[in-house]
């Protein structure tokens, strides 16, 4: 069975709300922040992450994303497809745009922004390129340059980095560690086999 490797990230990035004349409502903020450093991370070893500017150009070319409620798969509040979800990478970083809808289900979310319950917003990717700096053996640092993005959250728990990767039980850090051990088997078996020769 493959293990689902979607990683979840929660920020503190504000989330800003704009609402015209005319009754339009958009979310709008940072979903990621480039070489900005995560706080610290992982389940069994800690580490920080960071993103380098571009990391999400080849997945917002090419695929569809979700604006989801708190990450729930079945509470959608917008897609690039639907043309409800807007996203770009700028100087900053990741930059998004919800277009609330007059559905119940957007209106809480305009109702919980504005009353200042939610103020964080979160992302869900999937890595595809990322770097380890391991000098510091108490806490690895991640560099991401290329990543899938699957989905941008508006979430009332900025508070809890960890939940995403605990909920799943997907370690990257760990993964790293075990593909590092297995290569430097694969050597050290390589190396044996050429002294026996």
């Amino acid at each position: 069975m493959t293990k689902d490797k979607t990683e979840i990230r929660d920020q503190t990035n504000k989330i800003e709300l704009r609402e015209d004349d005319s009754g339009e409502r958009v979310l709008s903020g940072y979903a990621v922040k480039w070489n900005t450093e995560s706080r610290t991370i992982g389940l069994f070893r800690k580490f920080k992450e960071q993103f380098r500017h571009g990391s999400f150009a080849e997945s917002l070319r090419d695929n569809n994303q979700f604006a989801l409620w708190s990450h729930d798969v079945n509470q959608p509040i917008g897609s690039v497809e639907s043309g409800t979800l807007r996203l770009s990478e700028d100087h900053i970083g990741l930059r998004f745009e919800i277009d609330l809808g007059d559905d119940p289900r957007s209106q809480q979310v305009h109702s919980d922004v504005k009353r200042g319950i939610v103020k964080g917003v979160s992302f869900g990717f999937r890595n595809a390129v990322d770097d380890w700096d391991n000098s510091n053996p108490d806490e690895a640092k991640r560099t991401i340059s290329k990543a899938e993005l699957i989905e941008v959250s508006p979430t009332p728990f900025p508070a809890y980095p960890d939940s995403g990767v605990s909920a799943r039980g997907y370690d990257p850090l760990k993964e790293h560690e075990q593909e590092t051990e297995e290569r430097t088997e694969e050597q050290a078996a390589k190396i044996r086999l050429l002294t026996l020769i």
